[in-house]
């Protein structure tokens, strides 16, 4: 993915896993996390080009105060595939773009290892240019009572957007750690230490 001093690990799993959990405890822990989500946030601020760019493809989404109606651009986007397409012909390059400068000032900046969180990793074959991939997976049912409470879903909801990614199973198969999220989070908080250590290379 990236030819730098750096190693990247990358860290993903699917929706109400515990992903970002995993992300905020290594960030704690001393290890740099490099959040496409967040970055997907980023770039589509109002004064970005990808911001003029969706309020000329997608008229509409621009909200009165300036700022992208994620919403309103979901919708269009959820069900067509052309629109989803040109969506990320937009979005995806200035992701890219942004993610390699923050590596690059970590590289520059002295840090041996950091990690690269986001979604579709495995559905976007890049862990084949990656140091390592972590993978953080748990049971279906503690991924809808999530959803539930932090996004407020009903279960049908839950449900399908559960089943609409890659089943989890075969993104640990492209895995070099699993980090398994059934349990309490002190039980992760403890997986997650010893995962920092590896990743620094204490042992």
């Amino acid at each position: 993915m990236y030819t730098l001093a750096v190693r990247i690990w990358g860290l993903t799993g699917n929706i109400g896993s515990g992903k970002s959990t995993v992300g905020r405890m290594l960030r704690s822990h001393g290890i740099p996390v490099v959040d496409a989500d967040q970055i997907a946030r980023e770039v589509v601020e109002p004064g970005r080009p990808a911001h003029r760019e969706l309020a000329s493809r997608f008229p509409g989404v621009i909200g009165k105060d300036g700022s992208l109606d994620r919403k309103a651009l979901a919708a269009r986007v959820f069900a067509d595939a052309r629109e989803r397409a040109a969506l990320n012909a937009i979005v995806h390059p200035r992701i890219a773009e942004e993610v390699a400068a923050r590596m690059t000032a970590l590289a520059a900046g002295g840090e041996k290892v950091a990690v690269y969180e986001a979604a579709l990793i495995v559905e976007n074959g890049l862990q084949a240019g990656l140091d390592g991939l972590i993978v953080v997976m748990a049971p279906p049912e503690a991924q809808m009572a999530r959803l539930r409470t932090r996004d407020n879903m009903s279960d049908a909801e839950a449900r399908a957007r559960i089943d609409a990614q890659l089943p989890a199973e075969e993104k640990a198969r492209a895995a070099t750690v699993v980090v398994d999220n059934s349990g309490s989070e002190e039980e992760l908080a403890a997986k997650v230490a010893h995962l920092a250590s590896r990743l620094r290379g204490d042992g």
